[in-house]
């Protein structure tokens, strides 16, 4: 009687899986995202749910460990049988579980920058690839007369893979080797005195010095500390950082941070009725006026109402039909306009440059004039320039190369 009263409550439920880290280092970060999607899911569930049907959301704690994200991930879709799963933040966790998706043609919303240099018919890339984040921020820095360049990230993937892309572009700028510095740090570092201390001296030769930060999870605290106890003020030596949002800034005394920088695609405090009322929402839900928004968090927003448009138009769950249904769809972003999902499984995004503030938000000191559409391949790299990832018939290839006119035959 229990099996059978479970199998018809399954049947009466569309099933959601919500991939985040609730524990370790990444949940400073992870947590209010698997926060976001309840809130999205229990707000679809108020409108009536989704063909005629609630959604039920089915959450797992893959605690940082990048392993055991793909574990869970086969949990959620063969266990649990979710239709959809909204989770990763590092790109180690998203590899980890790419093979899992593609074998069981699942689909994960991955809701956070990263490198490029992938495209895959079964996740969706809602947060930046570097043109719309990295190579826009390098770009404002040159324009206010950077000649020197730090490029500082967490050792994994994302850091390694997007200043990969970033050294390409400078020297394709005409910068010179001995004007980049590149450093790396494991997960979790803390102690930052001798990197800031390399920092200063190597932005001390007269020449305009920047620092580009790829560092991920609870390592920024005690890196924007140790600038601050180093007296490195944003005029001296700015920092445009990549994950650092308004909720690492929650943690921290921002005084010393004051007048660094950030390159997003959403802000807390752009003025749209879109994003006050979604942060009126999320304050509604969370029962905390204090709590912060942040990109990541419009990302799962853009790609989960993407989901529902494209579950719509398909009149099914079933993922075949949803991946081709979701191509061309386009939602509200949170900065007053629409994002549209392309052939690459990639979106339309505006770019932003924020300046840190003393109350831990941002002032939008640049954007972009329209979204830009993201690149799946560096126009920078060898061996990535030729290639166009396009999941449309007849094509249907994530790596196709236009020189040699095939496709590699895998996804990414």
């Amino acid at each position: 009687m229990a099996i059978a009263a479970q199998s018809a409550f399954a049947a009466d439920t569309i099933k959601v899986g919500v991939l985040h880290s609730l524990s370790g280092t990444m949940a400073i970060s992870e947590t209010t995202l698997k926060d976001t999607v309840l809130m999205l899911i229990e707000e679809q569930n108020k409108k009536g749910g989704l063909l005629g049907k609630q959604l039920e959301a089915v959450v797992v704690d893959p605690a940082s460990n990048w392993p055991l994200f793909a574990e869970k991930a086969r949990e959620l879709v063969e266990k649990d049988k979710v239709s959809a799963v909204f989770g990763c933040w590092t790109s180690v966790s998203r590899k980890s579980v790419l093979p899992v998706f593609e074998e069981t043609d699942n689909l994960l919303f991955y809701p956070v920058q990263y490198e490029g240099e992938e495209s895959s018919k079964n996740v969706f890339y809602t947060g930046a690839a570097p043109n719309q984040q990295a190579i826009p921020a390098v770009d404002y820095l040159m324009d206010q007369g950077v000649e020197r360049w730090v490029l500082a990230g967490t050792d994994y993937v994302y850091p390694r893979t997007t200043n990969k892309v970033l050294e390409a572009y400078l020297k394709d700028k005409g910068v010179a080797e001995e004007d980049i510095m590149i450093n790396y740090t494991p997960f979790g570092h803390s102690d930052w005195q001798s990197i800031v201390s390399d920092i200063k001296k190597f932005g001390s030769t007269g020449k305009k010095t920047a620092v580009v930060s790829t560092i991920n999870g609870d390592a920024n605290v005690p890196f924007y500390k140790e600038l601050g106890s180093q007296g490195v003020s944003a005029e001296d030596i700015p920092v445009v950082a990549f994950s650092v949002g308004e909720e690492e800034l929650s943690g921290i005394d921002t005084a010393p941070l004051v007048g660094h920088l950030a390159a997003w695609n959403y802000f807390m405090s752009v003025e749209a009725d879109a994003n006050d009322e979604f942060i009126d929402a999320w304050h509604s839900y969370i029962k905390n006026e204090d709590r912060v928004t942040n990109d990541p968090m419009e990302a799962t927003y853009i790609g989960f109402n993407m989901w529902v448009e494209a579950v719509k138009k398909a009149g099914t769950t079933d993922s075949e039909a949803v991946q081709e249904a979701i191509i061309g769809v386009s939602v509200p972003n949170l900065t007053g306009g629409y994002s549209t999902m392309m052939p690459n499984h990639h979106i339309t995004k505006p770019v932003l440059i924020g300046e840190i503030q003393d109350d831990g938000q941002f002032e939008v000191v640049w954007n972009t004039s329209g979204t830009v559409a993201g690149d799946a391949w560096s126009d920078f790299l060898e061996g990535s320039k030729d290639l166009i990832s396009d999941w449309r018939a007849p094509l249907s290839c994530g790596n196709y190369n236009v020189k040699t006119a095939k496709c590699s035959g895998q996804n990414y």
